[in-house]
């Protein structure tokens, strides 16, 4: 086995995880979790924004 069987192998070995891996980025299966993290950020925004008018009636009310 010389170096250029190794370089190949590890070709070939690199393609499949790639492949793997893109499969797993795609799957059906796992879009709605994606896009429900993909929309955490603007979740965040929407509870900071919802505690700051909670505080700002608190204020009002005082």
């Amino acid at each position: 086995m010389d170096i250029n069987t190794v370089r190949g192998l590890s070709t070939v070995f690199v393609l499949i995880a790639f492949i793997g891996v893109c499969w797993w980025a795609f799957s059906p299966k796992r879009k709605k979790k994606f896009d429900e993290a993909a929309n955490l950020p603007f979740a965040d925004e929407e509870q900071s924004q919802q505690s700051a008018r909670k505080e700002s009636e608190q204020n009002r009310g005082e």
